[in-house]
């Protein structure tokens, strides 16, 4: 390949867009504050999926008690571990938030059909998972900008 040809396709992969509106850095507060946020969550969460692949007696009686059938314990564990680790892993974070929230959805429709007042835990948890990829993600505060300059 030629030395221009070269050229040509460097700058081509390698130009920026001037208009974008993403800002170039995030303060030094909000991308600790989400790094943190979302390290809890992600700790919690892989805690609560590998307990799940452990299946000791209070995580059998638990998940009995909402109306599963204790065969769902393991791939339940092990959907949740996958989306955990994909949303501690900044490249597949919005993958793993996704995913996280549509695991949390069904526990909160679990404890509301049980009329339990615990889906409020889940709520929370799906809250704080999004605000912790919020503050420490430039492209989804363009993407979902909480206030207007």
């Amino acid at each position: 390949m030629s030395t221009i040809a070269n050229t040509e396709l460097t700058t081509m992969f390698t130009t920026t867009d001037t208009t974008s509106t993403v800002p170039a850095t995030t303060p030094r507060w909000m991308l600790w504050t989400g790094r943190v946020l979302t390290g809890l969550i992600a700790a919690f969460m892989i805690f609560d999926g590998g307990m799940k692949l452990f299946k000791p007696a209070v995580v059998v009686e638990g998940t009995k008690q909402v109306g599963f059938a204790e065969s769902t314990i393991i791939p339940l564990g092990i959907t949740l571990l996958v989306s955990s680790i994909l949303y501690a892993i900044p490249r597949t974070a919005v993958l793993g938030a996704i995913l996280l929230t549509g695991y949390l959805g069904g526990a909160v429709a679990t404890h509301v059909r049980l009329g339990d007042g615990n889906f409020l835990f889940a709520v929370i948890f799906g809250v704080v998972a999004w605000l912790g990829l919020y503050f420490r993600d430039a492209r989804l505060r363009t993407l979902v900008p909480l206030r207007r300059d």
